[in-house]
């Protein structure tokens, strides 16, 4: 059985974390990518427009689809799949021992989400 991580959308942002909260808590930094996500859905109405329609939005972690690649699927990183939950203004919900695929509805690319960090493909 795989470890979920998990926040409710309804869960307060949390405030003023040293970085060491923020980043070496059990959650590796996953809840504030979350909490980012939901602060930019409120600044950048149009950027979750387009996550709200399954666009994998270019953002600061590796999962943002630009185009279609010639690969089958693009590795992505958690903290990218934890950014556009948030985003998107879902709850937090990441199985962490499993790969999730998400394809880009605008572009149709595979994306592999996982706890393994992508190789450089773009």
């Amino acid at each position: 059985m795989a470890t979920r991580l998990r926040r409710s959308i309804d869960e307060p942002i949390r405030e003023d974390l040293s970085w060491s909260e923020t980043w070496k808590g059990p959650d590796q930094g996953l809840i504030f990518c979350w909490e980012r996500g939901r602060q930019e859905r409120c600044g950048r109405p149009g950027l979750a427009s387009r996550a709200d329609q399954g666009e994998l939005v270019s953002l600061d972690w590796k999962g943002g689809v630009t185009k279609k690649l010639k690969v089958e699927r693009k590795q992505g990183t958690f903290q990218y799949l934890a950014t556009w939950q948030g985003l998107r203004g879902e709850s937090l919900d990441i199985a962490l021992e499993d790969e999730l695929v998400v394809v880009c509805a605008k572009f149709g690319q595979a994306v592999v989400f996982s706890a393994k960090l992508p190789e450089d493909e773009d």
